[in-house]
Order: C-alpha cells, then sequence, then structure tokens
C-alpha cells in the first residue's frame, strides 16, 4: 500500500507531504496506481521547484518508493493551490483504490 502523508502546520496550511512505498495494485511497470502517483508527485515537485522557483527540501527514492516535498511556511501562500490539487488528486485515487492508497495528515 502506497501511504501519502501530507505535512501541515497548526492553521492546517499544506507544507509538502511523503509518500511512502509501492501499491502493489500490479507487477512493477504494469501498477497503473503507482504510475497515477508518481505522475503527479513529480509534477508537483517540479512545478514547485523548477517552474515556481520556491526552494524545498524534495528527495526520491524509486527503489522504495518513498518521495518527499517540503516547504517552508514562508512559501505556504504561493504553493497552496498546487499543494490542494495535489491533495485532491490523491484523495480521489485513495477513494477509488482504498485497499492500494492512504492519505494521513501530520502536523509539523
Amino acid at each position: 500500500m502506497t501511504k501519502v502523508i501530507f505535512c501541515t502546520d497548526k492553521n492546517g496550511e499544506l507544507l509538502g507531504f511523503h509518500v511512502k512505498g509501492h501499491s502493489g495494485f500490479a507487477d512493477e511497470g504494469e501498477d497503473i496506481v503507482c504510475a497515477a502517483i508518481s505522475s503527479a508527485v513529480y509534477l508537483v515537485m517540479n512545478t514547485i521547484t523548477d517552474v515556481m522557483h520556491i526552494d524545498a527540501k524534495v528527495s526520491v527514492d524509486t527503489e522504495s518508493g518513498d518521495a518527499v516535498l517540503r516547504i517552508l511556511s514562508e512559501n505556504a501562500a504561493d504553493c497552496k493551490y498546487i499543494l490542494q490539487g495535489f491533495k485532491l488528486h490523491m484523495l480521489g485515487l485513495a477513494e477509488q483504490y482504498k485497499e492500494f492508497i492512504s492519505v494521513k495528515y501530520t502536523e509539523v
């Protein structure tokens, strides 16, 4: 199962996410759930860092399926809509593929 953990500040503003593990929906290379998650993760990471030029902590480990994106609270307003869109996308996938993806939140 893939676990998506959204990081928020005390006011509920999104500050990033940690995606952990492979979904297990299908064999590697044929897993549409992992592909959907990975594509969205890279879109958000690239938009924030390369298009918006916002400094962010980014790490990806393709072997374990882990990906982390973390922004400073001072950049939360600038990243609000891209992170909200990602959250909605992950919630939609979690609703459609309940056994393969979970979404949680943690305050940082």
